[in-house]
């Protein structure tokens, strides 16, 4: 997995690049009607229910504005919210308040709606001992906030990118020459790079996961697509040679089905690809 400072290297990248798209040479309509020596005083107001997140990271995007920003947090984040809880006020110049304003709205309503979706799974599947992941499929330029958000509603982080785990999936297998060439010269090619680097290895079907059990130095197996009884009969053959981790189209419905197949993981991409916005406002008091 990434590193802290990669992570927070990641979240300044986000806050610049949005503070680039959205103010470019300046906030004309503030600045048109606000004098800079104003000062102000604002709420960030629940509309909806659910879990909040991105408190801390709408902190951040206050204090990148403007250091004199001052934010008094009355909930943190992970914690349930109804219509009509005030999470935090913050205070200082109007001018600084207004142009944080819709960064923080966009990315505390998307991260709270990842949050939710999150703790539902991981309330689905309490007392199995099995986790719920995140994937990589998330919205381009800000899938730390997006995974950072998963953390919050109780999942974990799958990898984070491309390069700090290796996942040999199908295309790669057939691209490869087959499963056991696949891995082979994965192996090979981290041996080679002084690269420490989980695999993980897709497997379409139990005569698969059967070649994958061949070769040893497998993190874990992704059993992806599988019905019920074939993921059971996957978990088996397995053992305690590698982790489980099922995959593929599961939802809020199968989730806990799957769990009791005796995976150790599920992993669904909809935690961050099928959310609706938490409603929140930030308004003036």
């Amino acid at each position: 997995m990434i590193s802290q400072q990669q992570f927070d290297n990641e979240i300044e990248g986000i806050i610049t690049n949005a503070i680039r798209e959205d103010v470019g040479d300046g906030d004309h309509s503030s600045l048109a009607c606000i004098p800079s020596s104003a000062q102000g005083k604002a709420k960030l107001l629940v509309k909806d229910k659910g879990i909040i997140a991105g408190v801390a990271f709408a902190k951040r995007v206050f204090q990148h504005i403007d250091e004199d920003l001052k934010v008094e947090t009355l909930i943190e984040d992970g914690a349930e919210v109804k219509y009509g809880d005030i999470v935090f006020y913050v205070e200082g110049p109007s001018q600084s308040i207004l142009k944080a304003e819709r960064l923080v709205l966009n990315a505390m309503q998307r991260m709270s709606a990842i949050a939710t979706k999150t703790k539902t799974f991981v309330d689905l599947l309490e007392g199995t001992g099995t986790k719920i992941l995140d994937t990589r499929k998330t919205t381009p330029g800000i899938r730390a906030l997006e995974k950072w958000a998963v953390k919050i509603g109780g999942g974990e982080n799958h990898r984070f990118a491309l390069y700090d785990m290796i996942m040999l999936k199908d295309n790669h297998i057939d691209f490869a020459g087959g499963i056991t060439k696949a891995i082979t010269k994965t192996k090979d090619y981290l041996k080679a790079k002084n690269l420490d680097l989980k695999i993980i290895v897709e497997a379409r079907n139990l005569e698969e996961i059967k070649e994958i059990l061949k070769t040893d130095g497998v993190y874990r197996i992704l059993i992806d697509n599988f019905n019920y009884e074939d993921t059971k009969k996957a978990v088996a053959l397995i053992g305690h040679q590698c982790l489980t981790e099922s995959s593929g189209g599961i939802n809020e419905e199968t989730a806990r089905a799957y769990a009791l197949c005796g995976v150790d993981y599920i992993s669904s991409g909809a935690l961050t690809h099928s959310v609706y916005n938490m409603d929140l406002s930030l308004k003036a008091v």
